[in-house]
């Protein structure tokens, strides 16, 4: 089942069909024609080619300029897969102007809205999110960083590490413990401009993927109180609610690379020659190629239910993301991986897409909840729903 036959699907209607196509023409045309050396130079040319046109109002609500009145998951689900499936950076620019100012289209007011989204929406501003610390990471009730009031303006201090777009973005949403009550229930969120004294970018770090990534040091950064997302103390929310609707497209990107490994994988079996046939006439080949489309039909399907059920007006959508999240990266890890097997040698050949693939894909089952933290929540998303279930019985 290819995207267009998914698109079939009754989670679709005729405006995804028509962002899908729009969106793939595009990709396919301007991609190939931006610059791929420098990484930095890259995300910005990205950046601002999908601003041009047009193509990041998806990651804003229409009040700003976007397309619909919220957010709508499934598409930023087609657009990660459709980015993904063609260039993994592409996929990265798209889906950090969204996370990056998710949570201020969920839980900004007018005033930060009106200052931070337009930007954001043509491509002339980058966003980051920036949540993980040295020592907290999927465990968001550990941070560390401390946000303390300073007459009207609040002080950040501490460290934040795994940041993407650290070092290039314009804005970041940041998470701190203002200490209203132990744990996740003292944490508040602030909107921070990159350029605001004592914020500087201690790190870069180099991963297997290239994207700019990067460790910042915030030492008595002041930012007005005004820049708080939601209230005091609400920190916590404010990242599940944001998470909630990124975290399926994150499946949705594993779902573009498992794609493309797929494409890619039929192609080489059809057309190397094994011993006087082609590599697809062996049982083996074909046994590979059975599970890995079966994963990429499976992958979709968690995918799309998730995000069709968050566009629904789901409030939360917790078990299904994490289900959608964890299937589709793992299966695209199984579904890449037997795709540099069938290829050969020249599946870790360096600039072979399955290469590429190999390494682009073994982040996503880390970052927004590693696949073991998903499978936390995902058992207890389903203890408590028996729990209910058997208090509803009793009564």
């Amino acid at each position: 089942m290819a995207l267009d036959d998914t698109l079939r699907l009754p989670f679709f209607n005729d405006e995804h069909r028509r962002f899908a196509e729009a969106l793939a023409r595009w990709a396919d045309a301007k991609l190939p024609v931006l610059p791929h050396d420098d990484v930095d130079a890259a995300c910005r040319a990205r950046v601002a080619a999908l601003g041009e046109a047009g193509l990041l109002k998806a990651v804003v609500p229409a009040e700003y300029g976007g397309l619909y009145p919220q957010l709508d998951v499934r598409t930023l689900c087609i657009a990660r897969e459709v980015l993904a499936f063609r260039d993994g950076l592409a996929d990265f620019a798209f889906a950090m102007q969204g996370l990056g100012t998710g949570s201020i289209s969920l839980f900004g007011s007018n005033e930060l809205k009106r200052r931070y989204l337009p930007p954001v929406r043509d491509g002339k501003a980058i966003a980051a999110f920036a949540l993980s610390e040295p020592e907290a990471g999927s465990d968001v009730a550990a941070l560390a960083m401390t946000a303390k009031p300073d007459g009207d303006m609040v002080r950040l201090d501490g460290e934040k590490t795994w940041i993407s777009n650290g070092g290039i973005a314009d804005h970041y949403v940041v998470f701190a413990r203002s200490g209203e009550a132990p744990g996740a229930k003292g944490l508040s969120a602030f909107v921070v401009d990159a350029d605001t004294p004592g914020l500087a970018v201690s790190e870069r770090i180099d991963v297997i993927a290239p994207h700019p990534l990067a460790r910042l040091r915030f030492d008595g950064v002041r930012v007005p109180a005004a820049s708080r997302l939601g209230g005091p103390g609400d920190g916590f929310k404010v990242a599940m609610a944001t998470l909630d609707i990124f975290r399926s497209t994150v499946g949705a990107a594993a779902l573009g690379f498992a794609r493309r490994a797929l494409h890619d994988t039929i192609e080489h079996a059809a057309t190397r020659k094994l011993f006087g046939s082609p590599l697809g006439d062996m049982q083996m080949t074909q046994a590979a190629i059975a599970d890995s489309a079966t994963e990429v039909d499976a992958s979709a399907l968690l995918v799309y239910r998730a995000a069709w059920t968050k566009d629904q007006g789901a409030a939360r959508v917790t078990s299904e993301a994490a289900m959608a999240k964890m299937f589709a990266t793992e299966a695209a890890q199984r579904v890449i991986d037997r795709a540099v097997q069938i290829h050969g040698g020249l599946g870790v050949t360096k600039g072979v897409k399955v290469e590429e693939l190999y390494r682009e894909i073994r982040a996503l089952r880390i970052y927004e909840g590693a696949t073991e933290v998903q499978k936390v929540v995902i058992a207890r998303e389903a203890l408590k729903n028996r729990s209910a279930k058997t208090a509803q019985a009793a009564e």
